[in-house]
């Protein structure tokens, strides 16, 4: 049985991996130079940057995946947990709050702030572990492209008020509006706002606290590699530098796959790792004759875009930690006009990843690699990035230097930077959104687009912009959801 993955990210490369590992003879097509998707690795006068995901929350997720095979994952990559998980930086007073270890220590960050939210901090927790078993553990990786499915889980959903959103969700339990702040970030990681994220995604406390915060040594390029070595090693077929340009199908089937316009390349199944908004508008367009997905396409909220900027500098800043959230003197209002599509906010919120607290090898001795991402608005938004690109990165290296970085205009070099007109070019993403669709509630589970297609029998699709949605345990989810659906084939593994 022929199975054709189109997109080597990472939702692509664990589909292609529980294909072959159901018997399945495995095509990867990767239209960019590297695998990994969003997880691009760069690499500027000795400083190494991971353009991605960063932050590995599931490491059982990735064990899996080697697993199928008999293999384990620490003999081709390793995690290491990282305490704090997070330092938020608050930039209205200059305060730091530490998130991560022990439940013990971050009760004590939490009663430098406010010391009756230690109480309310443990509830809240308890009050993800309830969403957790049944967002993560019962509903991640189970076909949605039913309705009676989505009907099922409504009773649950009304239970643990899927209806609200994060903010409300966390606002409930916490009283001090910066921890309140800390506590409802997580949507962002995914590309959301807090303030209509469906409280679902509050599942991800409970997540990070079971499973705590790792690094991959080597970065999340590191994880690629060995993902990719994996595959060459089951027999899996990779080809980079090969476009998808269009399929050839019937009205309820695909025959095969157009590569950089002229080759042909047919399949039992077809599995699409990219933005679905791209899928249908670009390379299926007459999909548009199902009602369903032409409501999706036209009416789905996008995810916001993302502003990335790199650079290292000759010297280092030990103070930093590997993950910080920068947060900037407004919160709901600056998220409010990100998410509007309409302009770009003189302020903003950042954050900034510091490899090197980690792992040295990301830069010359002596130095640090950082990137600082800031959310900003997709190409719905009236932006000249052209012209508002160097005035925000200007912005940003001028407030961090006021701040967590002192004397970064001296020290700074290998800059360059990525906006939403690269997530566009380079990941095909429609609007230059970086998440695809946003995690709103009516855009989750079945309301989301479905893993296997909404018109056609033997296409499925992985990765943020389907069931269970973006960040790395939402892609690694919707593999899964892949393996369900593609029936075994006879085993033939070399």
């Amino acid at each position: 049985m022929q199975t054709v993955v189109i997109g080597g990210g990472l939702g692509g490369i664990a589909a292609a991996l529980r294909a072959r590992a159901k018997g399945h003879h495995v095509t990867l097509i990767e239209k960019n130079q590297q695998l990994g998707g969003r997880a691009q690795v760069f690499e500027r006068d000795g400083f190494r940057f991971d353009a991605g995901p960063t932050v590995i929350t599931a490491p059982f997720l990735f064990d899996e995946l080697f697993e199928l095979f008999g293999k384990k994952r620490q003999d081709y990559v390793e995690f290491v947990p990282l305490n704090p998980w997070y330092q938020f930086y608050f930039s209205d007073d200059h305060s730091r709050f530490n998130y991560g270890g022990s439940v013990e220590d971050t009760l004590q960050e939490i009663a430098k702030i406010e010391p009756k939210d230690q109480a309310n901090y443990l509830r809240l927790v308890e009050h993800s572990k309830k969403i957790y078993k049944i967002g993560f553990e019962q509903l991640a990786d189970q076909p949605f492209h039913k309705l009676s499915t989505m009907l099922k889980q409504i009773p649950h959903l009304g239970r643990l008020r899927a209806d609200r959103t994060v903010w409300n969700m966390v606002s409930r339990y916490l009283t001090h509006d910066k921890l309140r702040q800390a506590f409802s970030i997580q949507p962002l990681l995914v590309g959301g706002n807090p303030f209509d994220t469906t409280s679902i995604y509050g599942l991800i406390h409970y997540l990070e606290r079971e499973y705590g915060i790792h690094f991959a040594m080597g970065g999340t390029g590191a994880i690629i590699d060995a993902l990719h070595k994996l595959m060459l090693e089951q027999g899996i077929t990779v080809r980079t530098n090969c476009c998808v340009t269009d399929f050839e199908s019937t009205a309820t089937h695909v025959s095969s796959a157009v590569i950089n316009h002229h080759e042909r390349v047919s399949a039992d199944y077809f599995i699409f790792n990219g933005d679905p908004l791209y899928l249908y508008k670009h390379l299926l367009p007459e999909s548009y004759r199902n009602l369903q997905l032409r409501w999706k396409v036209e009416h789905s909220k996008r995810s916001m875009g993302l502003y990335v900027l790199f650079f290292g500098t000759t010297k280092q800043y030990p103070e930093v930690e590997h993950h910080t959230i920068w947060l900037g003197k407004r919160y709901r209002q600056l998220l409010a006009e990100i998410f509007a599509e309409k302009s770009l906010p003189d302020d903003f919120s950042l954050y900034l990843h510091r490899p090197t607290a980690t792992d040295p090898s990301f830069a010359p001795s002596g130095c640090d690699s950082f990137y600082v991402l800031a959310p900003v608005p997709n190409l719905r938004a009236d932006i000249d990035w052209q012209v508002e690109e160097p005035k925000l990165r200007r912005r940003i290296l001028d407030a961090l230097a006021d701040t967590l970085l002192p004397g970064l205009h001296d020290c700074i070099t290998a800059e360059f930077a990525m906006t939403p007109e690269q997530f566009k070019s380079d990941y095909l993403s429609v609007d230059g959104a970086g998440f695809s669709i946003a995690p709103k509630f009516t855009q989750s589970a079945w309301f989301r687009f479905h893993n296997l297609s909404e018109q056609y029998d033997n296409l499925l699709l992985t990765g943020a912009g389907t069931h269970p949605g973006a960040g790395m345990p939402g892609v690694l989810c919707s593999a899964k959801v892949i393996e369900k659906l593609l029936p075994m084939a006879t085993v033939d593994q070399p």
